[in-house]
């Protein structure tokens, strides 16, 4: 290595650029065949591809800066790589977001051997080779020539196939999201703007917020509610939703409110998670909005009446619970039933000390479970949980059959029916003393390899239905049905409701006023008794 001759830097980066093209885009042609098979077509975007990240290279690599941005990006680019090739993901703004909040303990189950060859071949010995390479740097004139030849070939192959690049730019613009690297560079300049240039001043909202009793209440019972936020629990495979394997054998035998038409505000839990605490609905939503303005838990704290405990067992609350009481249950300190890893039931532990140190008061709890999150689902229930067979046992999702990774994510949702029966008779100890309630639902559903798409975080205009609609009931203890009119309730339950509807139910339950209060978006309203 020493002795080698010094490598042109125009050179370095034309063979970098065309190695980028060809050994890391398998997704994005891929995906690009699916709508259009003439092979000079498909030539002709792998020189557009090829020119543009050339044209891109040429104007950040100087002298001090060639090493480290190729290297950085040849190493991203690999891991970005073999994420999009196995699961057929797109690396958006809101999934960075998503890779940022994701612990070590999520992180783990992603890494395999398969992994390991994407980052060695593609990340490794490349950037090996380049931190080695004595480099011969352009002058001024050279870099004016290739940006100069990257333009021409990119106008003139557009213009040569412009009938294709018609539809291809308008009807089919998500192909794009799959170029590497140039997608995942602007999706963090677009992370990092919405971030670091974010100077809002943090808003607070219904500070008039008051709970009140409803009219004519006969009775003064406090109100103790228990949120559990799914994770990853699409709706139709929910035996309760028509699903042919038998999930949820213990809640069909209790008398629960199952919304069978329920869609999340996003396709991630870094989305979702702050979307449905979020006064803002989902057209209105967005992460700076989110992050800068109190949620439905401020506004019940406002009332001075309401306590809150979030319990997390999940990666963390993404910023919601940042005001309220917080615990973290993926500990084994915390949460004393863990095996393989820390179990959703646990963040029951201890629960009934809470409620009793929080007495004469209206109590809401956050269950935020581990859930379904993949793509290790095999490891998301104990063993004898396993019913449904063959399973799925690796992270290599792309190795398994449907029948195998359908089969591993089956017997997670099992243990999660297991685990909110549980919660439902924990509540009901507390029948005759509290007006108790749970509500479940999911923050996002799954892809698991249906057209060869799997886990979650695609954008949600090309979302597959599987990863928005969502399981979601509510259950309600005996003091609650005096007030809800439970067969009214029944006939609405097929209608169609969205994470948006949360906030306004939460604040219809614990009966608090406020201007902010939109009653057409409280499930339970209209099935008040007057």
């Amino acid at each position: 290595m020493t002795n080698m001759r010094k490598l042109p830097l125009s050179k370095l980066i034309i063979l970098t650029s065309l190695f980028f093209v060809l050994f890391y885009n398998y997704a994005f042609f891929t995906n690009t065949l699916k709508f259009y098979s003439d092979i000079g077509f498909l030539l002709s975007l792998a020189v557009v591809l090829w020119a543009f990240i050339l044209l891109l290279l040429t104007l950040v690599c100087t002298r001090w800066t060639t090493k480290p941005i190729l290297i950085i990006t040849l190493i991203i680019s690999s891991l970005t790589a073999y994420f999009m090739d196995s699961y057929n993901i797109v690396i958006d703004r809101d999934m960075i977001e998503n890779i940022l909040q994701t612990n070590i303990h999520e992180s783990l189950d992603l890494i395999n051997f398969k992994l390991f060859l994407y980052l060695l071949f593609l990340g490794i010995l490349p950037s090996y080779f380049i931190l080695k390479s004595k480099i011969e740097y352009d002058s001024f004139r050279t870099k004016i020539k290739t940006v100069l030849l990257s333009l021409v070939l990119i106008f003139a192959t557009v213009f040569l196939f412009g009938k294709y690049y018609t539809s291809f730019f308008r009807a089919h613009k998500p192909l794009r999201y799959s170029t590497n690297p140039t997608f995942w560079i602007y999706s963090i300049g677009k992370f990092l703007n919405s971030n670091i240039t974010d100077n809002s001043p943090f808003k607070q909202i219904a500070t008039d917020a008051k709970v009140t009793e409803l009219e004519g209440e006969d009775d003064n019972h406090t109100e103790l509610v228990i949120l559990v936020i799914g994770e990853a629990a699409r709706a139709d495979h929910f035996s309760l939703n028509g699903y042919s394997k038998e999930t949820n054998p213990l809640l069909k035998k209790e008398d629960i409110i199952n919304f069978s038409n329920m869609y999340s505000c996003g396709t991630s839990t870094a989305v979702s998670v702050p979307c449905m605490f979020s006064i803002f609905d989902k057209p209105d939503f967005s992460y700076k909005k989110g992050k800068n303005t109190e949620n439905i838990l401020d506004v019940l704290t406002h009332t001075k009446y309401i306590d809150i405990l979030w319990r997390d067992n999940n990666s963390d609350s993404k910023g919601v619970a940042d005001r309220v009481e917080f615990e973290d249950y993926k500990n084994p300190k915390t949460n004393p039933i863990c095996d393989v890893e820390c179990r959703d039931e646990g963040m029951l532990a201890g629960l009934d000390n809470y409620i009793k140190e929080h007495k004469n008061r209206d109590i809401l709890i956050v269950l935020h479970q581990m859930g379904n999150h993949g793509p290790a689902y095999y490891k998301r229930y104990p063993k004898e949980f396993e019913k449904f067979k063959p399973v799925c046992k690796t992270n290599q999702l792309e190795n398994c059959t449907e029948e195998e990774i359908s089969n591993a994510y089956d017997n997670a949702l099992l243990y999660t029916d297991y685990f909110l029966s549980k919660v439902i008779n924990f509540l009901k100890n507390y029948n005759n003393s509290y007006e108790t309630a749970m509500i479940y639902i999911s923050d996002h559903g799954e892809s698991l390899g249906e057209n060869g798409v799997y886990l979650h975080g695609l954008p949600y205009f090309i979302a597959p239905e599987n990863q928005t609609h969502v399981g979601a009931f509510i259950w309600l203890g005996k003091e609650i049905t005096k007030e809800v009119d439970i067969d009214k309730l029944k006939q609405i339950n097929d209608k169609e409701y969205s994470h948006d509807n949360l906030f306004h139910t939460l604040l219809g339950i614990f009966e608090v006023n406020s201007k902010v209060y939109l009653p057409n978006m409280d499930i339970l309203a209209n099935t008040v008794k007057r």
